[in-house]
């Protein structure tokens, strides 16, 4: 979703630019991978990596190993990688330590998606965000306190670029294959009458005390939904990761009691986006599916104690609720009453992120 605008930009400045694609790997499923090339029609990618799973440091060494080779042999004038994943500071790594094209400097990375900070170093995600702004050369920030806490770290500020976020370029461009979708009518789902919910962060799903308590949350959330309007129910597109905890821990006959509840595979970009167009509210614990929500006006219920994306709880639609069953439970009666907060579109969520960013690119690099 953040790759696929800048691609698109990035073709229509060919003459100034040959963009290659490298997909390292690290989200192998064929639902979390390649139906999202399908769906936001990009290419094959152009080198496979073929990372895999394994622990953190068995992943970004495998990526870094394969990317080498990548970088030895294409030998790039700049690299751009995003958001906070292994692969993300696994290739700024690599380029940190590899001698660029024109000098004894490290290859010039770009990283979108710079300067979101949760202030939580039990996050894996964190340490890799503040690495990889630490070995970028342009610092591409979606929202404004993104700019702030790398000015707090010591960042240049004229490595910094205050863009937006790519993300709502690829939803506003797929506008049109996301109406068109049909994942409702296959679900026998109404608008408005159902929960999207999605849950995959270890913290949440990798203790059984914490997997229990999110399944505890959803059958009280379904019941005080269902005392409010019997239609409602709770779509859960089940992440693989869950979906394998849930069976280690022996929850999913838990998970399987919840009123109401529908799980599905994990669903295509076009198909996600449709659901959480026309849902009630989404649960979540993930980070990107928060600015979604708050273009889109969507009232969200972010289940993590900590947070990165400050401007869709102060402007948007969402609310940071941990796994606080009683808040919750309020914000879903308020929900469904009507008395949630409406939330505003930040200014830079206009889809011209990718235009931005790459004509910074292009007249700096």
């Amino acid at each position: 979703m953040k790759l696929a605008p800048i691609a698109r930009e990035l073709k229509k400045h060919s003459s100034s630019f040959t963009h290659i694609i490298v997909h390292t790997g690290q989200h192998y499923d064929h639902k979390l991978s390649s139906v999202f090339f399908k769906d936001l029609g990009l290419p094959e990618p152009d080198i496979y990596l073929g990372a895999g799973s394994g622990s953190h440091a068995e992943q970004t060494s495998a990526i870094m190993i394969g990317f080498e080779k990548v970088v030895k042999q294409e030998k790039p004038d700049l690299v751009i990688v995003f958001g906070d994943v292994n692969s993300t500071i696994a290739c700024a790594l690599v380029c940190a330590k590899l001698q660029g094209n024109s000098s004894l400097s490290p290859v010039p990375l770009a990283h979108i998606e710079s300067g979101l900070r949760s202030f939580d170093n039990a996050m894996p995600e964190e340490i890799n965000r503040i690495v990889t702004d630490s070995l970028s050369e342009f610092l591409f920030v979606t929202e404004r306190t993104g700019v702030d806490n790398l000015v707090k770290e010591g960042i240049n500020k004229k490595k910094i670029f205050l863009v937006g976020d790519t993300m709502i370029d690829s939803l506003v461009y797929h506008k049109k294959k996301i109406a068109a979708s049909d994942i409702l009518k296959r679900l026998k789902l109404k608008p408005n009458k159902f929960i999207l919910a999605t849950i995959h962060r270890p913290v949440n799903v990798d203790t059984k005390k914490n997997l229990s308590r999110i399944i505890s949350i959803f059958r009280k959330v379904s019941a005080t939904a269902l005392k409010k309007d019997p239609e409602i129910s709770i779509v859960l597109p089940i992440h693989p990761r869950t979906l394998k905890m849930a069976g280690s821990f022996g929850l999913l006959g838990e998970l399987r009691k919840v009123r109401n509840l529908i799980t599905i595979e994990p669903a295509g970009y076009i198909d996600f986006i449709r659901l959480l167009g026309d849902s009630l509210f989404v649960m979540t614990d993930s980070g990107g599916i928060q600015e979604e929500a708050t273009f889109l006006k969507i009232p969200c219920l972010t289940l993590r104690d900590s947070f990165e994306r400050n401007e869709t709880l102060e402007l948007g639609t969402n609310t940071l609720c941990r796994l606080d069953e009683k808040l919750i439970l309020k914000k879903t009666s308020e929900i469904i009453e009507g008395k949630y907060k409406k939330g505003k579109i930040p200014r830079l969520m206009d889809a011209k992120a990718s235009q931005r960013i790459v004509n910074i690119i292009k007249t700096r690099l």
